[in-house]
């Protein structure tokens, strides 16, 4: 994720961070439980808002240089092979680890794993569907100076919902950011900012940044009540044969008597 540390600084890079850091402090300040991790990307704070008790940063790599602000890890890991206990975390998010993963689906599913249910993950991620995206593919095909990190694969938004279902994922929030054109100066940025008004209404799936925000599932058992006992009781009860009515013992005298 070096290069995508360094497209941050960038014009276009800070006002995707700022967007990003604004919309996971708000989705999940009121998320509970007690352990959250956030795996990947030590330049933002994705837990700052979070008031869960145990809060881990978790990367796959140490920077060799940590800018003063930027937090320590604490532990170095694998994310398509988390040190954690099946079921054992709140709160995982990831900010942009999904793209850099060298595997995305087993690292996602190893978040459905170590997820407790109704556990929650947070993802972040360019989306393809956009101007800057667009912009990307153009340079990577046709040429030119990219403008998004080389390194990263980036997943639309729609697949990435496909595979959240694929693991029992429900799909709580997806929220889009980012639509200006893809231009490389903070001024030209601002004369285009009036677009992220126009788009959050006109197109809002096509933003250049999306948060997601998922919660995940699990099956549990089916309750049985009183209507299983009554069930239970009829089946033991000795079936009536209807049309068939057994003579009394009195009428049967009389016709032997008779003859």
């Amino acid at each position: 994720m070096s290069d995508l540390r360094d497209w941050f600084q960038t014009p276009p890079g800070q006002q995707a961070l700022a967007w990003e850091r604004a919309r996971l402090d708000e989705a999940l300040a009121d998320v509970f439980g007690y352990h959250a991790v956030q795996l990947g990307l030590a330049g933002i704070d994705a837990l700052a808002a979070n008031r869960m008790p145990h809060r881990w940063l978790a990367c796959e790599t140490l920077a060799p240089e940590r800018g003063a602000d930027e937090p320590r890890p604490a532990l170095v890991t694998d994310t398509r092979a988390l040190p954690f206990a099946e079921a054992s975390l709140d709160l995982v998010v990831l900010p942009h680890t999904l793209e850099f993963s060298q595997d995305p689906h087993a690292s996602l599913r190893e978040v459905q794993r170590v997820l407790v249910a109704e556990g929650r993950v947070a993802i972040t991620g360019f989306n393809p569907v956009s101007l800057w995206g667009w912009r990307q593919w153009r340079a990577r095909w046709l040429g030119g100076r990219p403008y998004l990190p080389v390194s990263g694969e980036f997943i639309s938004p729609g697949r990435l919902r496909d595979w959240l279902r694929l693991l029992e994922f429900e799909l709580e929030s997806a929220e889009f950011g980012c639509y200006q054109p893809a231009v490389r100066s903070a001024g030209a940025l601002a004369r285009f900012g009036w677009l992220d008004r126009l788009g959050e209404r006109w197109w809002p799936i096509l933003g250049a940044s999306y948060c997601i925000v998922a919660v995940k599932r699990v099956r549990g058992p089916l309750l049985i009540g009183q209507s299983w006992r009554k069930m239970a009781a009829s089946v033991g009860k000795q079936p009536s044969v209807a049309g068939r009515v057994k003579p009394s013992g009195h009428h049967k005298e009389n016709n032997l008597g008779s003859h």
